[in-house]
């Protein structure tokens, strides 16, 4: 196995004095696909976000290629190759999707990088000069998704891309996520279609409240366990369909 890109070490995490996240270690290899599991409320959010920097651990360490960030800003840590793509849609709705696309691109990164979003989703190169409100919701995904190639980060953080999306658009997300993967970037995925995280992650962790209950192989996961027991029937329905 590969280096660690990203490392948590006994992170603890709260919001005022509710805690959300105790003693959270985590290790995602270089150029691998992590799954990251749980029922609502668990802290796969707040994960991710003590991760990129917007929410400050209350113990515990976060390391980039094997440098220490605990204490970085976002932006530093984007700078060592990280991006998180959080939940929703990201874009600046006035603005036009070519002003958004500029906005997201770093100055550090190849001048041929919005060529590269472009044909990663080309259902957007037509609707360069238009708003990004006015798209639909898969295409304002693709837009937030873009960032991916725009900032050309070594781990990407993604936080339910898929939610609320058709059938199709999200065939295509995860189309997307997969060629990003085979390029060489890592992800550590949230997702709600959990059949389908399984299926492309090399490794799966789940979180229940707070606490990780599990490391390894997607398949020493007995699927069926883990989508009813972890991730409620309703939510175990949807990720098999």
């Amino acid at each position: 196995m590969s280096s660690p890109v990203l490392e948590l070490r006994g992170i603890g995490a709260a919001y005022g004095r509710s805690p959300a996240l105790w003693d959270v270690s985590l290790s995602i290899p270089r150029g691998t696909i992590a799954a990251l599991l749980g029922p609502n409320g668990a802290g796969k959010t707040t994960l991710l976000k003590v991760a990129s920097g917007l929410l400050r651990p209350t113990q515990g360490q976060i390391l980039i290629d094997g440098v220490d960030v605990t204490r970085a800003a976002p932006n530093a840590r984007a700078a060592k190759g990280m991006c998180l793509i959080p939940e929703g849609r990201g874009v600046f709705p006035r603005l036009s999707v070519r002003e958004n696309l500029l906005l997201h691109t770093p100055p550090w990164v190849r001048s041929d990088s919005t060529e590269r979003a472009l044909e990663a989703f080309p259902a957007l190169r037509s609707r360069l000069g238009d708003r990004a409100g006015s798209l639909s919701g898969g295409q304002q995904q693709m837009v937030a998704l873009a960032r991916c190639y725009l900032a050309s980060p070594s781990i990407v953080l993604l936080d339910e891309v898929s939610m609320g999306l058709a059938p199709l658009v999200v065939d295509e997300i995860f189309s997307s996520l997969q060629a990003l993967a085979a390029s060489g970037v890592t992800l550590l995925i949230v997702e709600q279609f959990v059949t389908r995280a399984l299926a492309m992650a090399d490794t799966a962790h789940l979180l229940n409240r707070g606490r990780v209950t599990f490391s390894g192989p997607p398949d020493e996961l007995d699927e069926a366990a883990v989508l009813e027991g972890y991730l409620g029937s309703d939510i175990a329905r949807a990720g098999a369909s």
